[in-house]
C-alpha cells in the first residue's frame, strides 16, 4: 500500500468510526406515530363462514364486537345463512359476546355471515391530566386474578418482584415491565397466529419468541403479579395505518389474518391506560430492512413512545376474555376468542387456516 493510499484508509477509518456513534437521525429521518384521538370512524366489519368437508351435526362461533367505551363503540350486527338456529350469547365472566349458528346433520354447505358495525377513535393518554377513575376495588380484583396460561405466582411473580424493585409507583412499575418486555421478548415470525399466551413456559424456557398473544400476556401477567390491575384487549386491525407503518395495518379486503390483542393497565389517577410492547418488538423484527435491536432506532422510538399509553383507532376491539368455553362446543376451552370457530362430527376446525376452514373477514369504512 503506498502512502497516499493510506493515509486514504486511514481516513475513512476514522469516518466510519465516527459514523458509528452518531445517533440512527443522521441517516434516516425519525419517523412519526402519534395517534391522538378526537375523530371517530365508523367501520362494517363481516366474517363469511362456509364449512368445508362437514360431517354431522356442525357448530360454528363467531366473535362479536363486544367494548362499549371512549375509544370503541360496538353497534348493530346482522346474520345471514342457512343455520337451523341462530344465538346472540353473551360468557358470563367477561361478558364477551357470542354469535353461534347450528346446522342440520346433511347440510351439504354451512354458511354463516355475520356483519357488525363499530365506531373506533385513536387513543392516547395525557399524562399531565389526573381522571379518578371510576372502577370500584371489587371490579378491579378481577384484573389481578390468575388464568390458566397466565399465573401470578411462582416464576411470574419472582420475575416481576424483580423488575420492580424499587419502584413507588404503579406507573413506575408499569413503566418498567413495559420497558423489560419490549428489551426482552421479540417478534418470533414462524409463531401460528397470534400465539398462545403461555407465559410461565415463556420464562422458564427462556423461549421469549413469541407474537401478540405471547408478548402481551406476558406484559399483563407482570403487571398483575407486580398488583396492578391489567387485562389483554382481543380484536382485529381494519384498515391500513395513517402514520405509514405497514405492519401497523390491516388489509380492509382480506383481514383473515389480521388478528391482533393489546394490553390496558389501570392507573388510579388515569383509567384504563392502553399498552401495546407486542407491536414495539413487531416493528423492530419487520418494518425495517434489518431486524433492529435498539428502541432508539428512527422507526421504532416513535412507536415506542406512543405505544406507551396510546394505540391507534384503525383497530377494533372484540373483548376482554380468557379461559373461554363455547356453548355447546365439545372443544377444549379458548385461552382467548378473537378468531372464527367450528366444529363438527370430526370435532374441531382448525381456526389458523382459514382456506381449509373456509373464512373470509373484510371490513369497509361507512359514513353512519
Amino acid at each position: 500500500m503506498n502512502q497516499p493510499s493510506r493515509r486514504h484508509f486511514i481516513a475513512s477509518g476514522a469516518a466510519l468510526a465516527a459514523s458509528a456513534a452518531l445517533p440512527a437521525t443522521a441517516f434516516a429521518q425519525e419517523r412519526r406515530f402519534e395517534p391522538q384521538p378526537g375523530t371517530w370512524r365508523t367501520f362494517e366489519f363481516t366474517t363469511r363462514v362456509e364449512v368445508l368437508n362437514p360431517k354431522g351435526a356442525t357448530r360454528v362461533w363467531l366473535p362479536i364486537p363486544s367494548i362499549q367505551s371512549d375509544y370503541q363503540q360496538s353497534l348493530d350486527s346482522k346474520h345471514e345463512g342457512n343455520a337451523t338456529s341462530v344465538q346472540q350469547l353473551a360468557e358470563p365472566k367477561y361478558g364477551a359476546r357470542i354469535f353461534m349458528a347450528e346446522f342440520a346433520d346433511g347440510e351439504a354447505r354451512p354458511t354463516a355471515q355475520l356483519t357488525s358495525r363499530v365506531r373506533t377513535q385513536n387513543r392516547a393518554i395525557d399524562w399531565s391530566r389526573k381522571v379518578p377513575s371510576g372502577e370500584s376495588p371489587a371490579a378491579l380484583r378481577m384484573w389481578l386474578e390468575a388464568t390458566d396460561l397466565m399465573p401470578t405466582d411462582g416464576i411470574v411473580a419472582r420475575t416481576a418482584s424483580d423488575i420492580t424493585r424499587g419502584a413507588s409507583t404503579d406507573l413506575q412499575k408499569v413503566q418498567r415491565i413495559y420497558d423489560w418486555v419490549v428489551e426482552n421478548t421479540h417478534r418470533e415470525p414462524k409463531v401460528r397466529g397470534c400465539g398462545v399466551g403461555d407465559i410461565k413456559a415463556m420464562l422458564e424456557t427462556g423461549n421469549m419468541g413469541g407474537k401478540c398473544g405471547d408478548i402481551n400476556a406476558l406484559f399483563v401477567g407482570l403487571c398483575r403479579a407486580a398488583g396492578v390491575p391489567a387485562r389483554d384487549v382481543y380484536g382485529i386491525r381494519l384498515v391500513p395505518s395513517a402514520f405509514g407503518y405497514k405492519e401497523l395495518s390491516g388489509n380492509p379486503a382480506n383481514l383473515a389474518r389480521a388478528q391482533h390483542c393489546r394490553a390496558e393497565v389501570h392507573l388510579a389517577e388515569h383509567g384504563w391506560v392502553a399498552m401495546d410492547p407486542a407491536d414495539v418488538g413487531k416493528v423492530m423484527r419487520l418494518e425495517t430492512p434489518e431486524w433492529v435491536k435498539t428502541t432508539k432506532h428512527p422507526v421504532v422510538a416513535p412507536v415506542n413512545k406512543a405505544l406507551f399509553g396510546g394505540w391507534e383507532g384503525n383497530w377494533m376491539a372484540f373483548n376482554v376474555a380468557h379461559d373461554v368455553a363455547l356453548p355447546g362446543s365439545r372443544g377444549p376451552k379458548l385461552g382467548f376468542f378473537m378468531y372464527p370457530m367450528a366444529e363438527n362430527g370430526n370435532g374441531r376446525y382448525d381456526e389458523l387456516e382459514p382456506d381449509q376452514f373456509k373464512y373470509t373477514i373484510t371490513a369497509r369504512e361507512v359514513t353512519a
